[in-house]
């Protein structure tokens, strides 16, 4: 199906944030992309219009039973001033994966694809060209219709907005020190632990702020059963390297499936690198630590590509990795991962979209 997209130029330009001084999530650009949807009428009315406040029924159900997605992408600029984007059609596939688990409207992924290069294109010039910044891209969808009662919503909104951003964290490559968390969960068999979902994220705030409150980074989740098994890294997938092998959890529907994860992944096999995605426990991924047998812990997604680990404590037990390093696998991946996303290496895969 084809779409029309209308466009109303924003009047009142904003001025554009100094870009060696980006934060990540903090500034918007000039214009954002609306399509609405209806009960008997399909996705319809694609269009971008100048960045502005929506307005929702008091009675909206995204409000109160919480029937909303989002995805997150980055479009980057190279030195030649090209502009292109990573993986956008991953995307748009697993946002129809959410959608199906929140009872939400199939959306057509070759469209999906087609509005965000749409919306940038129109703001191409707040993509910003130095070291380590880039546009992100914030795809959502929410629930509108005003009722209350717990039905799949008859009417959707999908929004695009975009926000030019340095580094997720401030202190870059450096590495990280995460906490364990094992009296709260994340997600169980059987939930929403894949699907990229805003409550995912609220249920998790309580232990971010207490790693937080323990000077910690991030929160490294176990599996909701039993409280052992590793799971995720915050809002990021994990990766162990033992004994020259790298370890990470399986896709048991208890993780999110990251388009990051599956790319370290790819270039891990590329480089002759073992990968085992299986369950493996907490206590020994400590124990491999005690015997010299852990090199290197990461985690990998959209916002900080590859960020390493330096600490990890479970349980009272402090774990210091590669002397607080970043590891030579890490750095590798780093790498590789950012050259091809900027243009400066090769795309073997054919990752990348351009604008």
């Amino acid at each position: 199906m084809k779409y029309e997209i209308s466009f109303t130029k924003n009047p009142a330009p904003k001025s554009k944030p100094d870009p060696a001084a980006l934060e990540f999530g903090r500034f918007f650009t000039d214009h954002m992309f609306l399509m609405d949807y209806e009960t008997g009428k399909g996705w319809h009315d694609a269009r971008i219009v100048p960045y502005a406040p929506i307005s929702l029924d008091p009675a909206a159900a995204v409000l109160h039973y919480a029937q909303e997605m989002f995805e997150g992408l980055k479009t980057y600029k190279t030195k030649d001033g090209d502009i292109q984007f990573f993986r956008p059609d991953m995307n748009a596939k697993r946002t129809n994966n959410t959608n199906d688990r929140l009872c939400i409207p199939q959306i057509d992924e070759d469209f999906y694809v087609d509005a965000i290069k749409a919306l940038v294109e129109v703001d191409k010039d707040w993509v910003p060209d130095r070291p380590n910044t880039s546009l992100y891209v914030r795809p959502y969808i929410i629930a509108t219709e005003p009722f209350l009662g717990v039905r799949p919503s008859d009417r959707y909104l999908f929004i695009i907005i975009l926000s030019p951003v340095g580094p997720y964290y401030k202190e870059g490559l450096a590495p990280t020190r995460i906490f364990v968390e094992d009296e709260y969960i994340r997600a169980a068999q059987g939930s929403t632990g894949y699907a990229k979902i805003g409550g995912n994220y609220a249920a998790g705030l309580k232990s971010q702020e207490k790693a937080h409150a323990l000077g910690f980074t991030q929160v490294l989740w176990l599996d909701g059963n039993e409280r052992k098994y590793v799971e995720e890294i915050g809002t990021s997938n994990a990766f162990f390297v033992i004994d020259g092998e790298v370890f990470t959890a399986p896709l048991t529907g208890t993780i999110l499936p990251g388009i990051t994860r599956d790319s370290v992944i790819r270039l891990l096999k590329d480089w002759g690198i073992p990968v085992r995605e299986e369950r493996f426990t907490i206590e020994s991924v400590f124990r491999a630590h005690e015997e010299g047998r852990l090199s290197e812990v990461f985690a990998s997604g959209t916002a900080a590509v590859i960020s390493p680990v330096g600490e990890l404590r479970w349980t009272n037990k402090d774990m210091i990795i590669n002397d607080n390093r970043i590891g030579t696998l890490s750095q590798r991946l780093y790498d590789t991962l950012t050259g091809i996303q900027n243009g400066t290496l090769a795309d073997p895969h054919n990752w990348i979209t351009k604008l």
